[in-house]
C-alpha cells in the first residue's frame, strides 16, 4: 500500500512540475527576442548533451544560417559532434502572429509550435533519433532565453513517456 501511494505522489509531483513556466511569464523582460531576427543569417552555437543523470555524453558545434521574410523562415542547422559526426536539419518555421509559430523539420514528427515573448522561446516538438541502429521518438521541451548583443543560451529537457531522460544545453553567438 505504501508503494503504490508513494507512486502516486510522485506521479502527481511529476504532473503539477511539469504545469509551472510559461513563455508569456517573460513578456516584460528585455532585451527582447525576435527569432525571425536573430535567426536571420549566421550563428554559431556551441553544445552538450547530457543523460537522464546530468553525465555530459555528446558535445558539438553548430552553424547555422537562417533566411527570414516576413512571418515565413528557414533555419539551416549543421552538427559537428567531438566524434566526428555530422547531422544537418533544415527547420521550416512559419509566423501565425508575433508570438506563435509553428515548425517543422526532416527529423521532427509532425509539427512543432513555439511561442515568443519577451527575450524567451519555448518550443514543443517530437524529435526522431537513431540511437544503435533503431529510431525512437522524444518529446522535446526546448528554451531559449536572449541575453542581448549577439548571445543566446538553450536548454532543452528530452523525455520519453513523460520521463527525462536527456538535456540539451547550447550556447549562440550570432555572427
Amino acid at each position: 500500500m505504501l508503494k503504490k501511494l508513494s507512486l502516486l505522489l510522485g506521479m502527481v509531483v511529476m504532473l503539477f512540475g511539469c504545469a509551472g513556466v510559461n513563455p508569456k511569464d517573460y513578456s516584460d523582460e528585455k532585451p527582447k527576442l525576435d527569432i525571425r531576427k536573430y535567426f536571420n543569417g549566421k550563428v554559431e552555437a556551441w553544445g552538450t548533451f547530457s543523460d537522464w543523470k546530468g553525465k555530459v555524453i555528446k558535445r558539438f558545434t553548430c552553424e547555422m544560417n537562417g533566411k527570414f521574410s516576413g512571418n515565413k523562415g528557414t533555419l539551416e542547422e549543421k552538427f559537428i559532434y567531438t566524434d566526428g559526426t555530422v547531422q544537418n536539419r533544415k527547420w521550416e518555421i512559419t509566423f501565425t502572429d508575433d508570438n506563435h509559430f509553428t515548425a517543422t523539420a526532416g527529423d521532427v514528427i509532425g509539427t512543432g509550435t513555439g511561442e515568443q515573448y519577451g527575450n524567451t522561446v519555448r518550443m514543443s516538438y517530437t524529435l526522431a533519433v537513431p540511437v544503435d541502429g533503431k529510431t525512437y521518438n522524444f518529446a522535446m521541451d526546448d528554451w531559449l532565453f536572449y541575453l542581448g548583443g549577439d548571445l543566446m543560451m538553450n536548454k532543452a529537457h528530452m523525455s520519453k513517456f513523460g520521463i527525462k531522460v536527456g538535456e540539451v544545453n547550447v550556447s549562440f553567438k550570432k555572427k
